[in-house]
């Protein structure tokens, strides 16, 4: 059986019902896609280390750790759904789906996790790899250490940390909305450079995370080349 139209799903399944498993959530009834999830989850695991594994000969085993982490995570499982575009063809309950739960980032990120415990099942180890790499493409294929889960605050510290410069200044300028929405507007100054970098986010952190990497697209730019 081949994907749902519209969903592109590099395997073609021999067993069906494995893949309407793996498309189902529990609001919409059993067999769901709970225990297929608990498969995927270990074989996404053990794909994405080796192959990192393989990649990185020299990266100590804490790096590579860090790097699988953030590939395997909910938000990066999540925008490999939708770039397949699972969304569509998971199965939910009314309430479910009337809250928009074809897109939220954990079903989605269960369902593809689901999907690939279904493949290996369906198709054995070789089957699960070729399509968790066809499913990640770039995003794994170029994946880069330096950058890989690490926030924009900490990949800023680090990149002036290496030319000798002082780490950044973070300061609230602004708050607006009510208590349980509010906004928060942060400048990320960095005095050697000159920078400025505006940021804002429904929490402190989060501005804090916005001004961070406007402020190192900033030093980027006007860094010196040659």
């Amino acid at each position: 059986m081949s994907a749902p139209p519209g969903i592109a799903l590099d395997h073609a399944f021999a067993d069906a019902g494995l893949l309407r498993q793996a498309l189902t959530h529990r609001s919409y009834g059993t067999p769901h896609n709970e225990r297929l999830e608990f498969v995927g989850d270990a074989i996404l695991n053990c794909v994405v280390a080796r192959a990192l594994f393989d990649r990185f000969p020299e990266l100590p085993e804490g790096e590579l750790s860090r790097v699988r982490a953030h590939l395997v995570n909910k938000d990066m499982l999540a925008q490999v759904a939708r770039r397949l575009g699972l969304g569509s063809a998971i199965r939910l309950g009314e309430g479910e789906f009337r809250s928009g739960g074809a897109d939220r980032a954990s079903i989605l990120a269960d369902a593809m996790e689901a999907v690939f415990g279904a493949v290996f099942l369906d198709g054995g180890y070789e089957a699960a790899r070729g399509t968790i790499d066809a499913a990640y493409g770039d995003l794994l294929r170029d994946a880069d250490p330096a950058v890989l889960g690490k926030d924009p605050k900490t990949r800023l510290q680090e990149w002036l940390q290496a030319r000798r410069l002082p780490v950044p200044e973070y300061a609230i300028v602004a708050t607006s909305g009510d208590a349980h929405a509010q906004r928060f507007a942060v400048e990320c100054r960095i005095a050697g450079l000159g920078i400025v970098a505006a940021g804002s986010g429904s929490s402190r952190r989060i501005a804090e995370q916005d001004a961070a990497q406007r402020a190192l697209d900033a030093a980027i730019e006007v860094e010196p080349h040659g």
